[in-house]
């Protein structure tokens, strides 16, 4: 099994927090969920150009079989319709 690691989640919710769509994955990736916790604020700070009301960092668990892909942030051109 490859080694696991955390990033950071955005997410993009519309009413206050219960309903979330991610809408950006971070590439630095943070070796424990303490460490990724930390960055959380810096990160909402940097990535906040999103059109929703209430913006979220949540740290997620990764592995090495996750694709660089899926690490990009998403631009906020792309997911508007």
């Amino acid at each position: 099994m490859a080694p696991g690691y955390f990033v950071i989640a955005i997410l993009g919710c519309a009413d206050g927090g219960s309903s979330c769509t991610q809408v950006a994955t971070l590439e630095t990736r943070y070796a424990t969920a303490a460490e990724c916790s930390v960055a959380t604020s810096a990160a909402l700070e940097t990535n906040n150009d999103f059109d929703f009301p209430t913006l979220i960092a949540r740290c997620r668990q990764g592995s090495a079989a996750v694709s660089a892909a899926s690490q990009r942030p998403i631009p906020p051109k792309a997911r508007r319709g």
